[in-house]
């Protein structure tokens, strides 16, 4: 652990897709999930395309597609989606708490190609959409008032909209060209779909970025008053828009620029009636009820379809190849449509997970949540408590002044929610990190 780098990485998912391999032999899925509780399972839809792709983006996405990709695609997804549903057989019941459509950008897709990307879901895969959170990702470009009415049909209860920045020139500088008019008119739309929770996407630490245009792209958004608000720091990655810039001698201080921005940021947020719910997200305290009260991305399983797309059971995290480079990925995903439907019921790239590393990834994903992880479930689970299993780790936590001392709940005080991406991969095993430090960027 570095104090001195509160911005080291952003951990969404533990362990990285980076610490993906191939595996010795396919695994066959039905034998992996047949020892799995499939009652409260995540759906997760991956469409890899983008109109452009945003100078700080590293997901895995491709910019366009040519005539005949996203029909093909879509047909490829749905025989992925006919192959796991049948992997996950029919002797308990199978029952997905919570979906989401990601990338990408969902929305890339037409209205006709979104009602499609539902059908897969619910009558393939077997999600009643209505039933359950459905989230949304979208662009301003994207979310127009065609796909948004499908969307809302549908079932969607979350719509997030990367804006970034309200400043045109900030948006410029991130590689991400788009007009103010735009953008409000698309979170107008947004909002006459009457999907219940709209997410604005912000952005802080790039270049010029000052905190007086940060609070002006802040209260530009709190004009809506969305449900949620995301604020990220920006990561300058390999293989992106703005990591084949020039290194900028003035970067010396953008550390501290990110940290002094997230807390004004977060201080304006909880001023005008927000929670924190992680360090990167907010929520409205009025808003409505949205999450899935019985799915827990610590416990139970998810499915993800598409080419980009990780799943998970307790033992096995799997997905397709990882890439950013635009070669790279358009290769991955002209194999993805060429596979026969029977290829998708086996997986051959991923990582077991032993029981040390499900304790790891246990409290990483709890810890990193304001709310924090009760060390009762934590023993329930495993059979011992965190700081027996994590003395080295939570010491230094507890020494930076990063641990709230209370013997029944593990969390983060503000300053550990401020330094959230160094106290994840703090956490990080050896074996996890040597294997993420072998991978060969591409």
């Amino acid at each position: 652990m570095n104090p001195s780098t509160p911005y080291e990485s952003y951990v969404y998912a533990y362990p990285h897709k980076t610490a993906y391999r191939e595996l010795p032999e396919p695994a066959e899925l039905s034998g992996e999930w047949a020892r799995q509780p499939k009652d409260a399972l995540s759906l997760y839809l991956h469409i890899p395309f983008c109109e452009v792709r945003c100078g700080f983006c590293n997901l895995f996405t491709r910019i366009g597609a040519p005539e005949g990709l996203t029909t093909a695609y879509l047909d490829a997804l749905e025989r992925q989606a006919r192959a796991v549903r049948g992997a996950l057989g029919d002797e308990e019941p199978v029952r997905f708490a919570a979906a989401a459509f990601g990338g990408g950008t969902p929305t890339f897709l037409t209205a006709s190609e979104l009602e499609r990307l539902c059908d897969i879901a619910e009558k393939s895969a077997g999600a009643d959409l209505r039933a359950v959170p459905l989230s949304v990702e979208a662009s301003p470009a994207t979310a127009t008032a065609d796909r948004l009415a499908v969307l809302a049909d549908r079932g969607t209860t979350r719509l997030s909209l990367g804006v970034q920045s309200f400043v045109p020139a900030e948006a410029r500088s991130a590689v991400r060209p788009q007009k103010r008019a735009d953008v409000e008119a698309a979170l107008a739309r947004v909002r006459d779909a009457a999907i219940p929770v709209l997410n604005i996407d912000l952005i802080y630490g790039i270049d010029g970025q000052t905190e007086e245009s940060w609070r002006y792209s802040l209260d530009a958004a709190l004009a809506w008053r969305p449900e949620e608000l995301y604020l990220y720091p920006l990561y300058v990655r390999p293989l992106t828009g703005l990591g084949r810039r020039p290194a900028d001698s003035s970067s010396t201080g953008w550390d501290e620029q990110r940290l002094r921005l997230y807390r004004a940021g977060r201080d304006h947020l909880l001023a005008a009636g927000y929670e924190q719910v992680s360090m990167r997200m907010f929520r409205r305290a009025d808003a409505p009820a949205e999450g899935a009260d019985d799915h827990a991305c610590q416990t139970d399983g998810m499915i993800g379809l598409g080419c980009g797309a990780r799943s998970y059971t307790a033992e096995l995290h799997y997905s397709f190849d990882y890439a950013v480079g635009m070669s790279e990925i358009r290769g991955i995903v002209d194999d993805y449509v060429s596979r026969p439907e029977e290829d998708f019921a086996r997986a051959g790239h991923g990582r077991r997970i032993d029981a040390q590393e499900a304790r790891r990834r246990h409290l990483l994903q709890s810890l990193l949540q304001a709310r924090g992880m009760p060390v009762g479930e934590y023993r329930e689970r495993f059979g011992s408590g965190p700081w027996e299993d994590f003395p080295t780790e939570l010491a230094a936590f507890a020494e930076r002044g990063w641990l709230v001392d209370d013997a029944e709940l593990l969390r983060l005080t503000p300053e550990g929610l401020a330094h959230s991406d160094a106290a994840g991969p703090a956490l990080f095993s050896a074996e996890v990190r040597a294997t993420m430090a072998a991978y060969t960027r591409k």
